[in-house]
């Protein structure tokens, strides 16, 4: 399964270059980008882990891919984005944001239902990496 997530995710991935494009655009934008990374790309969850600090003072998207590229290194198993904000209204509004490295292998999600009292049905969404055994999950 392929997760989609973010801008661009219906389209194949995006090259070195093409990352670098997308980066400089939001760099002459006046947006500061950030990098992150999870192992749990669950559709609900928004908090994914950051590299580093947000890059608020860096105009070459150089710097960023640095960063970028030290992260997949680091965490080959995980998804990786880049975020780029925008702070002219003055809080950080994400204006773009895009995944740029996946694992090898996208597990996927499960849907799960559950009946409750009153003929009431729950839905739940899991990821098949916790059918897993503890010690094959990616991280």
């Amino acid at each position: 399964m392929r997760l989609t997530q973010g801008t661009f995710s219906f389209l194949p991935d995006l090259t070195d270059d093409e990352i670098r494009a997308q980066i400089d655009y939001a760099l002459r934008e006046g947006w500061a980008c950030s990098v992150e990374f999870t192992d749990d790309p669950h559709p609900r969850n928004a908090y994914w882990d950051m590299w580093g600090l947000p890059m608020f003072d860096l105009r070459d998207a150089a710097g960023v891919m640095l960063e970028v590229n030290a992260c997949r290194k680091a965490k080959p198993h995980h998804y990786v984005k880049v975020n780029a904000f925008d702070s002219t209204f003055g809080f950080e509004t994400t204006r773009l944001s895009f995944i740029v490295s996946r694992p090898e292998n996208e597990p996927g999600f499960r849907l799960g239902r559950d009946d409750g009292a009153a003929r009431t049905i729950h839905y739940s969404v899991r990821p098949y990496a916790d059918d897993k055994p503890s010690g094959e999950r990616y991280l």
